[in-house]
C-alpha cells in the first residue's frame, strides 16, 4: 500500500502544486493552465513526463471533465441537470467510486475490487487529502480522479482549485 498526500493552499492564485508520499518526498507535480480555455491540469511524474491530463470541455450544455491517463481517456465527470442541488456522475470503464466523493471520503473500485481510498483530513489550514493506493497499477488513475473531483468542486463553487 502506498500513501500520497494532497494539500490545498488557501488564498493562492498559482496553478502548480506537488503531491507528496508518506516521507514527504515529491511523487507528482500538477500544473494547471492559468487563464486558458479549455482549462486543463497536467499531472507529471518526477521525471517531468505527463502521465495524466484533466480537461474541462467547453462546448457542452452542462460542465464535463475528461481524464486521460497515458494518452487514453479513462473517465469522464458529467454534471447532471438538477434544479436544487449540484449532481454529478462519473463514467469510467471498470472504475467505480463508492462513498461521499463530494466530501472527499470515498473508495475507488476497479471491477469490484477496492484499489484506493481517499479521505479528507480535518483540522488543517486548507483542504488536505490522504490517498491510499492499494493497487499500484491504478495509482495514476486514482490521483487523476482526485484532482478531477477537486476541479469539479472548484468549478461548482466558482473558484479555481489550488493545491500544494
Amino acid at each position: 500500500m502506498k500513501q500520497l498526500y494532497i494539500k490545498q493552499k488557501v488564498m493562492s492564485f498559482k496553478d502548480k502544486f506537488t503531491i507528496k508520499d508518506h516521507q514527504e518526498t515529491d511523487a507528482y507535480f500538477v500544473e494547471g493552465s492559468f487563464m486558458k480555455i479549455p482549462k486543463t491540469f497536467s499531472i507529471l511524474n518526477t521525471a517531468g513526463t505527463e502521465v495524466a491530463l484533466i480537461t474541462k470541455k467547453v462546448m457542452s450544455f452542462l460542465p464535463k471533465f475528461n481524464v486521460e491517463v497515458n494518452g487514453q481517456e479513462v473517465l469522464t465527470i458529467n454534471k447532471e441537470f438538477s434544479l436544487f442541488k449540484a449532481r454529478y456522475s462519473i463514467d469510467a470503464a471498470g472504475i467505480e467510486v463508492q462513498g461521499n466523493w463530494w466530501d472527499m471520503n470515498f473508495e475507488v473500485l476497479q471491477h469490484g475490487e477496492v484499489v484506493g481510498k481517499v479521505n479528507k483530513e480535518w483540522f488543517t489550514w486548507g483542504d488536505s487529502y490522504k490517498v491510499q493506493v492499494l493497487n499500484e497499477k491504478t495509482e495514476t488513475i486514482i490521483i487523476a480522479l482526485v484532482i478531477a473531483i477537486d476541479c469539479v468542486k472548484a468549478d461548482n463553487s466558482g473558484s479555481p482549485p489550488v493545491m500544494t
